[in-house]
């Protein structure tokens, strides 16, 4: 597998720059130096017709949110939504980290993106994140009206750890826990918790993520390996994945959580839900959040943005 030219320019950077370990600092100096790399790696944000902050109620108080609207989107029209989940190994990342992202998405896809400023660990472990994003995804779809948004038309997505909280979300509401989904959109996600998979093994040093990373990351978020057997923390590990709304799920081979997300694609598959698969077989893991350097990031919203048009239109 040849890697992407931009992404080992990434690499070289991170080399050059002594950038170090995340697992060698403590959760605040890793939140710190994730937010600070931000202007090396991400392009401009895209103006977008409107953006403002929003609060949901949560079962740990209030949740920050931030609702944009897409440029050329009707201001009087309830459009449709994806509800996204930052990603950061649910220890680090905040609503500005993926400001970019979210913009991108929303200009793309024509619609409203709804970010979620979900509470981190080691502050709130498993399952605060879970339900928070729940929460609040409940709360935007039963006040969808005066958001401007059509509540028959919401999907759910993020990345890397945001992934594995969309994973969640489309299966909680599968279930009836909160109100239909129309899709999920699952960017190179954790869905197995119990780091077994071969990835592991082969991604263990010289990437933005690695195998010790992940599970520094683990070590803040769930406090045994009882709870990584809950689905709600692997949903690889739920008993049925049939019923969830259609998904779109993309993987990346440099990336030691490229195995996972691809079994949970072929199970999806597998169990009758409507999946669209993609590998980029020359990229790195976050890739997404680094299009100042790395062009496959657009080409990765662009698609993004084409799935979701067609599931917004069904």
């Amino acid at each position: 597998m040849a890697l992407d030219p931009d992404a080992q320019r990434v690499l070289d950077l991170m080399r050059e720059s002594g950038r170090p370990a995340l697992e060698t600092l403590t959760p605040a100096e890793a939140r710190a130096f994730y937010r600070a790399s931000r202007g090396a790696l991400q392009p401009e944000p895209e103006r977008v017709a409107e953006v403002k902050p929003l609060v949901a109620p949560g079962p740990g108080g209030d949740i920050g949110l931030r609702w944009y609207r897409g440029l050329g989107t009707d201001p009087l029209a309830n459009l449709p939504a994806l509800v996204y989940y930052h990603g950061g190994g649910w220890v680090i990342g905040d609503l500005d980290t993926h400001d970019g992202v979210c913009r991108s998405l929303a200009n793309a896809a024509g619609c409203v993106v709804v970010s979620v400023d979900y509470r981190l660990a080691p502050e709130h472990r498993f399952p605060a994140a879970v339900d928070d994003c729940s929460g609040a995804t409940r709360w935007v779809i039963d006040n969808a009206g005066d958001l401007g948004i059509d509540r028959e038309r919401v999907a759910v997505g993020g990345d890397s750890a945001g992934g594995k909280l969309a994973a969640v979300t489309a299966l909680l509401a599968r279930d009836g826990a909160i109100p239909r989904l129309c899709g999920q959109v699952l960017i190179y996600p954790a869905t197995d918790l119990l780091t077994t998979y071969p990835a592991y093994q082969r991604i263990t040093e010289g990437f933005p993520l690695t195998a010790s990373t992940s599970r520094w990351f683990l070590s803040h978020y769930i406090d045994e390996r009882s709870q990584a057997l809950d689905w709600r923390a692997s949903p690889l590990r739920a008993a049925d994945l049939s019923g969830t709304a259609p998904a779109l799920v993309l993987t990346a081979s440099y990336d030691p959580l490229c195995d996972e997300g691809e079994a949970y694609a072929r199970r999806l598959e597998r169990e009758d839900v409507r999946v669209s698969y993609i590998h980029f077989s020359d990229q790195i893991h976050g890739f997404l959040t680094m299009g100042r350097v790395i062009r496959a990031s657009d080409t990765a919203i662009k698609m993004t943005a084409a799935w979701l048009g067609d599931v917004f239109s069904r």
